[in-house]
């Protein structure tokens, strides 16, 4: 009876936890991956130069990496609503404190230490963390790719909104309307703040009897080799997508497009990829995650080749968006999974959010990369060069992780008759 009253409990929650986390990832996420358009109006009315910008925004792919696994530490510990809500009043503050920026110093301290820790507070870790502690097992995958696509949602929606606000009220009135989305956030906290309906212990087990607490958990952690096949082919992630998200604007205008051809192009890579993290989501109950990276990081590679051999106008753009799309935030509920698959989802959200470090690392020298090869070559080819071998090299690193076969359920010959 206990059982069954908490079975319904848990699976009456189950929309209300989900499209909240779905809702604060798709504001934070939007937010994040609109900032490459603002480059072209930050070096315009600051004259620092794309190089310092460049960085700054490489320094907030660090930051919002590191920020995560320890943002999450906090959320496992004392629970997602603190961090939560000093995530949100952090990424307004910093967006409005961009407004005022002057030199190199105040630029990255505000996009690339404020906005990118606040933002990494209201992002995956936290929220997959906290979601997949409240949900039955079997419904975790279909919840992370249901939050994930929340997230490519917000890139859809907010890439056009920023350039529009820009077009027609300037940068600054567009960075103040950021602002006041991030604290949207707060009335979507409250669900996530629950008490945890179903959570189980951890998956894995220490060699002896001691307690399994969030650090040694942790030092279980970095003694498992697929563990650290997660970073790597994570790493690759973040710097394909912190290079396009930041780049592709200046890549568009080298084309002699119009700025509008940037925008579109981040929207429809939101689009496309509220599709696949739906997809990979559902797959991933039948599936092994592992063939799911292998196969998302192959396309990128493929998708890059075939977008270096085409002619540049606004169509090859759109079609290269959609392909790069629908693997682009993917790779977070297979990883996410995964990872939950090893340690359980005790600490998932410190965990995963270590993994999104290296992600973020990536990151950084993919946004900052991108600007010195376009200061010293005048274009971003090598970048591009770069980017598809580490896709390719992204594919064969997951191959190896030790990953249980996926157990499907035989009907018997009896029942089937």
């Amino acid at each position: 009876m206990g059982d069954s009253v908490q079975e319904d409990a848990v699976k009456r929650d189950f929309w209300p936890i989900v499209l909240a986390a779905s809702a604060i990832l798709l504001i934070t996420m939007g937010i994040r991956q609109s900032l490459g358009l603002y480059v072209a109006p930050l070096n315009s009315a600051t004259g620092l130069g794309i190089v310092a910008i460049s960085f700054a925004m490489a320094a907030g792919q660090f930051v919002w990496g590191v920020a995560q696994p320890i943002f999450a530490a906090v959320a496992d510990r004392h629970g997602a609503g603190p961090v939560l809500f000093v995530g949100a009043v952090v990424l307004a503050a910093g967006a409005i404190l961009t407004t005022m920026a002057s030199s190199e110093f105040v630029l990255a301290l505000t996009v690339g230490v404020l906005m990118a820790a606040g933002a990494g507070a209201g992002s995956f870790s936290i929220l997959i963390g906290a979601t997949a502690q409240r949900l039955e097992p079997e419904k975790r995958a279909l919840a992370s790719g249901f939050i994930n696509a929340g997230g490519s949602l917000g890139q859809f929606l907010f890439a056009p909104l920023n350039q529009l606000l820009i077009g027609l009220f300037g940068w600054i009135a567009a960075m103040y309307a950021m602002a006041v989305a991030a604290l949207a956030t707060l009335p979507l906290i409250r669900p996530l703040t629950r008490e945890p309906s179903l959570g189980g212990p951890p998956l894995s087990t220490p060699v002896d009897d001691a307690p399994l607490n969030l650090g040694r958990q942790v030092l279980l952690s970095t003694r498992n080799g697929s563990y650290w096949l997660l970073h790597a082919g994570f790493f690759t992630c973040g710097f394909h997508i912190a290079f396009l998200v930041t780049h592709l604007p200046g890549e568009v205008g080298l084309c002699s497009l119009p700025a509008s051809v940037a925008s579109t192009s981040l929207a429809i890579i939101g689009l496309a990829n509220v599709a696949g993290s739906l997809a990979v989501g559902s797959l991933g109950t039948v599936y092994r995650m592992k063939w799911l990276l292998f196969w998302i990081y192959f396309a990128r590679a493929v998708a890059i080749a075939l977008y270096l051999a085409s002619p540049r106008t606004p169509m090859t753009f759109y079609v290269f968006a959609a392909a790069l799309g629908f693997t682009w935030l993917a790779t977070v509920p297979p990883t996410a999974g995964l990872v939950g698959k090893l340690f359980g989802v005790r600490y998932l959200g410190t965990l995963f959010g270590l993994t999104l470090l290296s992600h973020q690392i990536g990151g950084f020298f993919g946004a900052w990369l991108g600007g010195v090869a376009l200061v010293r070559f005048g274009d971003f080819a090598w970048m591009w060069y770069a980017d598809m071998a580490l896709a390719l090299a992204a594919a064969l690193i997951n191959l190896p992780i030790q990953e249980a076969r996926i157990e499907r359920t035989q009907v018997p010959a009896a029942a089937a008759s």
